[in-house]
């Protein structure tokens, strides 16, 4: 884990709130010069504490009117089996978000469809061409009430 002042903490939580702002934007929020906050903000990037800079965009904005949550379940839970569904999972563009969980299944994942045509040719093809899964819950989305991933930065 890297170690973060409370200078540190400031730059995460304006970022994670709006990663468009000019350095010396950030730098009347933090109270540090621009070219302070650009070097701090590079290395919290060097060290993986800044994953990526991303825009949320709207699913139903270009065309992906559905959103599931999926509950997936493995015939064994062995490191090959798990290795490959998580090489599977990333290199699928439909998938939005995977998780490895403990619990009723092995992995949840957040899917994005056009339609349920759309979503039934998916599972067709991820789920059921996969020798691997033993099965899968789908539940649609209704509404989605909050898009984020801000992480709590304390200090």
């Amino acid at each position: 884990m890297t170690q973060l002042d409370r200078m540190d903490i400031a730059l995460l939580k304006a970022v994670q709130n709006n990663n468009r702002l000019t350095s010396d934007e950030l730098a009347v929020i933090v109270h540090l010069s621009p070219t302070a906050c650009q070097r701090r903000l590079k290395r919290l990037r060097s060290a993986g504490v800044i994953e990526a800079d991303v825009s949320i965009i709207s699913p139903k904005g270009v065309g992906r009117h559905i959103t599931m949550i999926v509950m997936v379940s493995l015939e064994r839970e062995r490191a090959d089996i798990v290795d490959r569904f998580k090489t599977a999972i990333q290199n699928t563009r439909e998938v939005m978000m995977g998780y490895y969980v403990t619990g009723e299944a092995d992995f949840i994942l957040v899917v994005t469809a056009r339609d349920m045509e759309n979503y039934e040719q998916f599972t067709r093809r991820f789920f059921y061409e996969n020798k691997d899964i033993k099965g899968f819950k789908t539940t649609v989305v209704m509404d989605r009430i909050k898009a984020s991933f801000a992480i709590p930065v304390d200090a």
